[in-house]
């Protein structure tokens, strides 16, 4: 079992790679979801932890489609963190219907090149999941972070667990061609069962209780939490 952990600063980084992580993917404001995190940061986490280290690609908060000019300013990202030592970027981008985007997408991943692409979470907002994992996979990524298609709905956060019928699907349809890395609302409570139920490989968490944060007080993630979350994995 594959263990990711989504992380928007150094101390947490630090504690996902000591807590035994097999990768990190790097953000910052994840209170929006993520955006391109600051080549600082990528530089201060890279010299400071051992394991994968991806990295989110996303010009803006909001939606995921773009405009040639911000697909511009994440091809110049891409660049960028290929030059600080990451192992991955994680790209999407959708057309003004909520496909694919194959060509856009495509374009970030060669850029990328040689390193690994994950398509993230904008892949849940696809109309037609079957095609739009086909699509993902014509546009060259590796892997694609999803929760099989589950929505948010009255303000709360989508869970996987929701969607756990469809990814199974999703896991069967890619197997041998893509990885599916399941991910939201995954906590230790809660990952055998998404495990059982799905048979995927890969899990991703913020380990962020929403329901328990507070304003903008800021989440310090701890080895503890990433160690009990593992051992949840791997009964």
């Amino acid at each position: 079992m594959i263990v990711e952990i989504c992380v928007d600063s150094l101390a947490s980084a630090l504690a996902a790679d000591r807590g035994g992580a097999d990768r990190v993917e790097l953000c910052e404001q994840l209170e929006v979801g993520g955006v391109t995190p600051a080549l600082t940061l990528v530089r201060d986490v890279r010299a400071a932890v051992r394991c994968k280290l991806h990295v989110l690609i996303r010009a803006r908060a909001g939606d995921f489609v773009y405009t040639g000019a911000e697909v511009a300013t994440m091809l110049r990202q891409i660049e960028a963190m290929k030059s600080h030592g990451v192992d991955g970027v994680v790209i999407g981008v959708l057309d003004s219907e909520r496909r694919i985007d194959v060509a856009d997408t495509h374009e970030l991943v060669r850029r990328a090149r040689p390193l690994t692409a994950t398509f993230h979470r904008a892949f849940d907002q696809a109309p037609d999941s079957d095609r739009a994992l086909n699509d993902v996979i014509v546009a060259g990524c590796e892997r694609v972070l999803t929760t099989g298609g589950a929505k948010p709905g009255g303000g709360e956060f989508a869970s996987a667990l929701e969607g756990a019928g469809r990814l199974r699907l999703l896991a069967a349809a890619g197997a041998g061609r893509i990885a599916i890395l399941a991910g939201g609302g995954i906590r230790a409570a809660n990952v055998a069962e998404l495990i059982a139920r799905t048979g995927v490989t890969e899990v991703h968490s913020s380990l962020i209780d929403h329901a328990e944060q507070s304003g903008d007080a800021p989440f310090s993630l701890t080895e503890e939490q990433v160690r009990t979350f593992i051992r949840a994995t791997r009964p």
